[in-house]
């Protein structure tokens, strides 16, 4: 999809976005991939959410999610459970060949800590198959991420990583923001010249979205209440000692903000003109009415709209590359083989499994050969 600017700063004072507006035509290209699905007699994909706690926040995305697919012509299913049944729920939803997608609505168990890792949380993100992790939060995606891998089929190139949807959501619209990306220049590039101040270091949020822009090409500080660190050129270092957020935001492009308290604001003093500030928190981070007085500032106060329609390009990116039947990607892959009742394509064999066909082979028809004489 072309990112071309669809934004209007202005010289004088800051604007505000709609971030919908950077939606609508994700959500369009979705819906009309769904109608081509229906006409060819395709059922659409399946995202299935995982809810298994009391938290408003977390019931009110399950809303949101199955309002925004069904509107969009995909099927959603909400699976509520206990929290100690929710690994038996994850796995059996894995294992479902019906679906297609999986979200699970965190926090459940927050940090308690896990025999199975450092937290209940992060083990059940790893637990999700990345299959249908629409949320690209499992350890192959986030591996990945952190090591600027794209795609998973190496050398084909046909089966795209995915990425965390709320950090995805933020550089889609970046994208859109006048001055911050140009494509102009070659892929990992296209921020480059850029610096950004990420606050807040999530693993949800914050951390992946800090190493997708450096990744671009941007020199980014990730700032958290203890540490500033700088992702830049692949690589990740601590800032010198006596770096100070206010240093960061004051040197910054772009601003992110993901602080998830209503006690923060983001010092609207710090920020030069012509920044473009994104709020990713629930709750607002800065001082809109003070930031909209700064001249060239471009302020998105929320990014939900955008995280949903990335939500659903996931659901839909899991359901072509590997779920669909007869999807042009697997007309193009090799005959199909059975190796010990198994499926797979030649084009995803070894060399040693076709050295180990051939041998087989080639003694079968010697024995039969021997068996004549």
């Amino acid at each position: 999809m072309s990112s071309a600017v669809i934004i209007e700063k202005s010289s004088t004072a800051g604007i505000k976005v709609d971030a919908s507006v950077i939606a609508k035509p994700f959500r369009e290209e979705i819906q009309a991939k769904v109608a081509a699905w229906k006409s060819e007699g395709v059922d659409a994909p399946l995202l299935v959410g995982l809810l298994a706690n009391e938290d408003p926040a977390a019931k009110k995305y399950a809303e949101w999610t199955g309002k925004a697919c069904r509107n969009d012509g995909l099927r959603y299913e909400l699976r509520t459970c206990q929290p100690l049944d929710v690994e038996a729920t994850l796995l059996d939803a894995n294992d479902d060949p019906r679906v297609h997608g999986i979200i699970v609505y965190y926090p459940i168990f927050g940090q308690e800590e896990s025999f199975s890792g450092a937290s209940q949380d992060d083990y059940l993100r790893d637990s999700v198959s990345h299959q249908c992790d629409v949320e690209g939060l499992c350890h192959l995606y986030r591996t990945n991420l952190f090591r600027n891998v794209r795609f998973l089929d190496y050398p084909r190139n046909q089966q795209k990583c995915l990425l965390p949807c709320t950090a995805l959501s933020v550089v889609k619209i970046l994208e859109h923001c006048p001055g911050c990306y140009d494509e102009t220049k070659p892929i990992g590039k296209h921020m480059q010249g850029k610096v950004v101040s990420v606050i807040n270091r999530s693993e949800i949020v914050g951390r992946p979205l800090a190493a997708m822009l450096a990744n671009d090409g941007a020199k980014v500080y990730s700032i958290d209440i203890n540490s500033i660190f700088i992702f830049e050129g692949g690589r990740l270092q601590k800032c010198p000692p006596g770096t100070t957020p206010e240093d960061c935001v004051r040197e910054s492009n772009i601003v992110v903000t993901g602080v998830p308290t209503k006690n923060y604001r983001l010092p609207t003093e710090w920020v030069q003109p012509n920044t473009t500030v994104v709020n990713v928190a629930s709750y607002k981070n800065v001082d809109e009415q003070a930031l909209l007085q700064i001249p060239g500032v471009v302020y998105v106060p929320m990014v939900g709209k955008v995280t949903v329609a990335m939500l659903e390009r996931n659901l839909v990116r899991l359901f072509e590359q590997f779920h669909i039947k007869g999807h042009p990607q697997d007309r193009t892959l090799a005959t199909t083989t059975t190796i010990n009742n198994n499926t797979t394509t030649n084009a995803d064999l070894h060399p040693l499994h076709w050295y180990t066909a051939a041998a087989v082979t080639a003694l079968l028809a010697m024995m039969i050969l021997n068996n004549q004489k």
